[in-house]
């Protein structure tokens, strides 16, 4: 069995100076390369721009990712933004990138066992077979798609906590959306027995699955992957990008003049 270490004592060797803060949020100035040697323990997020705009309002979720060990940008955006503040972030490590990345990285090392949290019924399986065909290898050893809105069902998430520990896995990777995945790892993680590294993945999982696909590189590297799974999905995304989103656009122009005032700061 592992013993987990956490990260701000185990190497803390990326410092402040090594993080980029955009809005109320460091993110980890971390490549894809780094990150995947750097990862033996810890909690791994990735935000966007919809977590940025959350994080202003819920509490809770800024605090699940002032938690977490690795902080890494989801968004080209983002990424775009960090270089008009002046502090370049290195590259975008989106979690459907990254994932994949991952387990191709540890495609030989044995102690990595991977289980599938989320999707609708049937995704994750899907997901489970396709990925452990690509890599050559049983990495991912169990996957299970939780019911709708199983995060406040207290016996249902015990189940999830028995079934992971009764698998021997040593990475989770939970796809149910965001602030969901990141406030369920962050209240139960203590609670796996042999869990090293967790993940908030997103979408990634119905990514693998095939379910739905992502857009062509060159779309994702010019910022517009939001357009193409608004198209792809309008009547669940359209809220999000068209209206929830857009005043962070406010909000870093507020960062870039100086005059933004970060939430929560007499809590």
């Amino acid at each position: 069995m592992f013993v987990r270490t956490p990260r701000a004592n185990h190497l803390k060797q990326f410092a402040d100076s090594d993080k980029v803060k955009i809005l109320n949020l460091l993110i980890d100035n971390l490549s894809m390369s780094e990150l995947l040697r750097e990862l033996k323990t810890g909690v791994v997020f990735t935000p966007n721009v919809d977590h940025l705009i959350k994080i202003q309002k819920d509490r809770d979720f800024l605090h699940c990712y002032e938690m977490a060990d690795y902080r890494v940008c989801d968004s080209q955006l983002i990424l775009f933004i960090s270089w008009l503040l002046g502090s370049k972030l290195k590259e975008r490590v989106a979690g459907s990138d990254f994932f994949p990345a991952f387990c191709k990285h540890h495609k030989n090392n044995e102690e990595i066992k991977i289980f599938l949290l989320g999707a609708a019924e049937g995704v994750a399986a899907k997901a489970q077979r396709k990925i452990n065909a690509k890599i050559g290898r049983r990495i991912v050893i169990e996957a299970y798609s939780p019911s709708f809105g199983f995060e406040k069902n207290e016996e249902e998430c015990l189940e999830i906590i028995e079934k992971v520990n009764n698998s021997e896995a040593t990475v989770l990777a939970v796809g149910v959306g965001a602030p969901k995945q990141e406030k369920f790892i962050h209240k139960y993680k203590d609670q796996f027995r042999n869990i090293q590294i967790f993940m908030g993945i997103g979408a990634t999982i119905d990514f693998e699955a095939g379910k739905f696909n992502r857009p062509p590189k060159f779309i994702r590297n010019i910022g517009m992957e939001w357009l193409y799974r608004l198209l792809s999905d309008p009547k669940r995304l359209w809220k999000r990008y068209l209206i929830e989103d857009l005043p962070f656009f406010w909000l870093v122009l507020q960062q870039m003049f100086n005059k933004y005032v970060e939430p929560f700061q007499d809590v």
